[in-house]
């Protein structure tokens, strides 16, 4: 997983919390008195599934904390149960420490939070005019010049993601020789300019971009089809573009993955239950992140508005502690 929607980070990432949503009563539900601590990473995104997740534990009787923990760092902060529940755990960034912990059991996984993750090149939809066959990756490679700038041309111009994401998309073109000049994006807000500028004008645009992002709520883009993943496609050359080489494959597709520390059910089984209900989809998420990314809207704000309008969505969650 990139670090992405880095917007407001350093001013939302400062452990927010807020009070049960005014005229929703409390049950006397909560089985500790003892805090449950909620990580908070590196992305809006994440900042709102995790800020979802403690407005549910609060309307079921719990106490809630906020903390600050890096992508990758938290897991050994979960596993010592230091931090007790993370809702939204990207499976292509979860390090080493991760896996051996889900394995002997100091890391429980509650399912999958609902987000139907991508990774991928993007185009705008009127791109198809000026190369038919579009989404087909083979239709990119024929049409190329379409994509190019005159720094690029005849190569396609791709914007990827800022070097020190990375370099994925660089590796495929290299790995499979596409007639496509990889740049790195500058930021995340870099990217997004462009894109939006592009778009404006109707001029050509490839980007290496995601979702869920609050982007796909203001406009409508396609995803380039790639050839599929392969967990060996750094030694077989079977899979990918060409036959002859290997790392030439499409981008692997995270699952995001709701996760609790070794104890989380036996010191509060009710919130064990409502986290396993909880559930977010991308239009939800894609909604909230433009309310807050490009809205700049206090993200306390936009999800005590998603909880009073949304009680018959979340309200089985709490109704799920009871069981």
């Amino acid at each position: 997983m990139q670090i992405r929607n880095l917007t407001r980070t350093a001013a939302l990432a400062a452990g927010m919390a807020f009070g049960a949503l005014a005229g929703v009563s409390t049950p006397a539900l909560a089985d500790s008195s003892k805090p449950i601590k909620i990580a908070i990473n590196e992305w809006t995104g994440q900042h709102i599934s995790a800020h979802i997740s403690g407005s549910v534990l609060k309307n079921a009787g719990y106490k809630v904390e906020y903390v600050t923990a890096g992508a990758v760092p938290q897991f050994a902060a979960i596993a010592q149960g230091n931090i007790h529940l993370q809702p939204e755990t990207w499976g292509n960034n979860v390090g080493e420490i991760y896996p051996k912990s889900v394995a002997n059991g100091d890391i429980v996984q509650l399912g999958l939070l609902g987000l139907k993750p991508k990774e991928g090149w993007m185009f705008p939809p009127y791109m198809k005019d000026k190369c038919p066959g579009l989404p087909d990756v083979q239709a990119l490679i024929k049409c190329t010049q379409v994509f190019a700038t005159p720094e690029t041309f005849p190569k396609a111009r791709l914007i990827t993601y800022p070097a020190d994401w990375g370099t994925r998309s660089k590796d495929l073109v290299k790995n499979a020789g596409l007639p496509i000049a990889a740049i790195a994006g500058g930021s995340e807000g870099a990217m997004i300019a462009e894109m939006q500028a592009a778009r404006k004008a109707k001029q050509p645009m490839l980007v290496m971009f995601w979702a869920p992002h609050w982007i796909h709520s203001e406009h409508t883009w396609d995803w380039i089809e790639m050839p599929a993943a392969a967990a060996d496609c750094d030694t077989n050359p079977a899979p990918g573009f060409d036959p002859n080489k290997t790392g030439d494959c499409g981008f692997k597709q995270a699952d995001i993955t709701k996760i609790v520390s070794r104890n989380f059910e036996k010191d509060w089984p009710g919130a064990f239950k409502a986290m396993k209900a909880l559930s977010i989809d991308n239009d939800t998420m894609n909604a909230l992140m433009l309310e807050v990314d490009q809205k700049k809207r206090k993200l306390e704000e936009v999800v005590a508005e998603w909880m009073a309008k949304n009680e018959a969505t979340w309200k089985p969650w709490v109704d799920a502690a009871k069981g």
